[in-house]
């Protein structure tokens, strides 16, 4: 059964505040996004790496990332799209034909192999899966203008994380069936009179992640996976600091 890992690396991170993109920022010499590709590379059951960039970097990606630090499971790397949900099914494209694909974000730097252990043999089983962890903090739910509008059970809630793993024809038919979606509201949208269009903009299906794409395009449950707490994504400068001081533990 062939794997494939999707790594996204088409991302800006702008609550980085920095002008070099997030995944190519340093955390002990060596860039963001070499944790990640490293972590699949070295994984015994993943057979190739789709590396999903930003426009107009798969040049330097290929010479200074994956030539450079000598990564051989990358077999193709892509120009993401406009979003997130995008740059994804273009690394679907890219690794067609295959199994099961673990999608991943290039920002999560400490993926291990205890993780991805677990998630192979939550995705051989269900067919679908998210790595997460259970919150520690209580929850509140906004009314839209700063008051608490409830409190959900707090030990019913997960923070979701990544790699999320399915088996491909699942993740592609959900995906397509997406921009489907996108498509035909598109078209609605352009036919409204000029003065009822959303000012120009499109109407989304609200998807964040790839999980939600099953969710809502078909009817499989997505099992969820334990992670680990150190799984965190970079988003600010403070997480930098912080994935400092977990690679200096290792």
């Amino acid at each position: 059964m062939k794997s494939v890992a999707i790594v996204l690396a088409a991302g800006r991170g702008s609550r980085m505040n920095s002008e070099v993109a997030k995944q190519y920022l340093l955390i002990k010499e060596k860039p963001v996004i070499w944790y990640s590709l490293f972590a699949f590379e070295r994984c015994p059951f993943i057979e190739e790496i789709v590396l999903v960039t930003g426009r107009g970097e798969t040049g330097y990606c290929r010479s200074e990332i994956v030539e450079k630090y000598g990564f051989r499971k990358v077999r193709h790397i892509v120009e993401g799209g406009e979003e997130r949900c995008d740059s994804v099914y273009c690394g679907l494209l890219a690794a067609e034909p295959c199994d099961y694909v673990y999608i991943h974000d290039g920002a999560r730097p400490f993926v291990t192999q205890e993780i991805l252990e677990r998630v192979r043999s939550d995705v051989s089983a269900y067919g679908a899966c998210t790595v997460g962890m259970p919150v520690k903090d209580t929850i509140k739910l906004s009314d839209g203008e700063g008051f608490c509008a409830g409190t959900p059970e707090r030990a019913r809630l997960w923070q979701i994380q990544t790699p999320q793993a399915f088996s491909y024809d699942l993740i592609r038919g959900a995906h397509e069936r997406l921009r489907k979606a996108l498509q035909t509201e598109e078209g609605a949208q352009g036919q409204l009179p000029d003065g009822e269009r959303q000012c120009g903009r499109r109407k989304r299906p609200q998807v964040t992640d790839d999980a939600m794409v099953v969710e809502q395009m078909t009817d499989v449950k997505v099992k969820l996976t334990r992670g680990d707490y150190r799984n965190l994504k970079l988003t600010t400068p403070e997480d930098l600091k912080l994935a400092e001081l977990f690679a200096g533990e290792e």
